[in-house]
């Protein structure tokens, strides 16, 4: 159907995660890059809705990290929202409740709206729903409405609490927990969805951060135990909605209908997301449901992946001629080196030089000094006392100088001592 200036073009993304940690990496200026994208996205598509399905910041990220986040929002998105956009943010797991409800009381302040179920906003602004929240924004020509039903990720403080008696917040096990969860979940959905003012003839759209069943996860939830999850069935979304924008999840992908989909991340987050590709999607609206097919955008990513050294002499060469353009990449290094043949530090220096964003390192020693202090294969002409000096030294050569010599002199002290 081809676009008329009356459709409500929305702009689906999720899984934010800004001030997020990658082993000894700060994520700040990626996920700052895929925001900047984001944005231009909004202004390259005339957008009139961002939706942002939750995790918008890192559990990792400290306050004055947090403040200075929203300051960056500010300067990206000030055109967007002068320019009569709307930016819908929902709450995820990762995103600090405390944090998140000061900020939306902040907003409420400089803005009041009634709070009440079904109202009318007004557009070129942030909405941040902290608790499930229903809602309508009006098309730019003001010729129709579009619903959105907002639902955090489920915390005993969003759904629990709003239940009547005091069994509804208590629970025995993990397994009572999410099970609790989950039924206050659908029931506030249920509920939502029945108030007066929700208008099933006129176009509505679900965003949500949670587990749909029959959703891939990938090779597992980032930083979130199995059994901490929330896992909702969803079988009549499709038709109760013209578009469903989920966050949680961050493989991209749809959900047994291509308009009930996860966006993804923006940025490739852990090495488990090395070969998502993040983006976000873009869907129109008009007075009669969805006026177009789901679009996916891209918006980047940084590499992100393993190396493994078996034999450092021959592989420090080949991998400054596989990698001559690696400075923004994100490593995870593992090093086979021999003690007495291969010089760790300076294998660890030259290896910074090639991958200066290595994130994380091991090392395993596979040569003589293993040997030498496995049972019955001792070097007879090593006393105790300097094979384990030895030993430690070696293992001891990724620390501070200062520590180096403060931890061998515990350790010979300790040999001292018992001789």
């Amino acid at each position: 159907m081809p676009t008329t200036i009356a459709d409500m073009k929305v702009l689906h993304t999720a899984d934010w995660h800004l001030n997020d940690r990658l082993g000894r990496i700060d994520r700040t200026d990626d996920l700052r890059t895929a925001v900047e994208k984001v944005a231009a996205h909004c202004r390259e598509q005339a957008v009139d809705v961002l939706l942002v399905a939750g995790d918008l910041f890192s559990e990792l990220a400290r306050p004055d990290a947090l403040r200075e986040t929203i300051h960056h929002w500010q300067d990206v998105f000030t055109g967007f929202l002068r320019g009569g956009g709307t930016i819908l943010a929902i709450t995820g797991n990762h995103d600090n409740e405390n944090f998140c409800k000061t900020l939306q009381h902040a907003m409420t302040l400089a803005a009041p709206t009634t709070g009440e179920p079904g109202q009318v906003v007004q557009p070129g602004r942030l909405y941040l729903a902290a608790e499930p929240t229903f809602l309508k924004l009006r098309s730019k020509a003001d010729d129709f409405a579009v619903q959105f039903v907002l639902m955090p990720f489920p915390t005993p403080s969003r759904y629990l609490k709003q239940a009547a008696g005091e069994a509804a917040v208590k629970y025995a096990t993990a397994a009572e927990k999410n099970r609790k969860l989950t039924n206050a979940f659908e029931r506030v959905h249920g509920e939502l969805r029945k108030h007066p003012a929700f208008d099933p003839a006129m176009p509505a759209i679900l965003g949500a951060h949670i587990t749909m069943h029959g959703s891939t996860v990938g090779p597992s939830l980032f930083r979130l135990q199995e059994s901490e999850n929330i896992v909702v069935s969803g079988e009549a979304w499709h038709e109760q909605y013209a578009y469903v924008a989920l966050g949680h999840i961050h493989k991209p992908q749809f959900v047994m209908h291509p308009y009930v989909r996860y966006s993804g991340t923006i940025e490739r987050l852990d090495l488990g997301e090395s070969n998502n590709q993040p983006g976000v999607v873009l869907v129109e609206f008009n007075a009669e449901g969805r006026a177009t097919e789901p679009a996916i955008l891209p918006v980047g990513g940084t590499p992100i992946y393993e190396v493994t050294l078996l034999n450092p002499k021959d592989d420090l060469p080949r991998l400054k001629e596989e990698y001559p353009d690696a400075d923004e990449d994100l490593v995870n290094l593992h090093i086979h080196y021999t003690a007495g043949e291969d010089n760790l530090e300076a294998i660890l220096h030259e290896l910074g030089r090639i991958f200066p964003r290595w994130y994380a390192r091991d090392w395993t020693e596979t040569g003589r000094l293993r040997e030498s202090l496995s049972l019955g294969e001792a070097d007879r002409g090593k006393s105790f006392r300097k094979t384990v000096i030895d030993y430690v030294t070696q293992e001891l050569l990724q620390h501070d100088p200062a520590q180096q010599a403060e931890l061998l002199a515990v350790v010979e002290g300790l040999i001292d001592g018992e001789e």
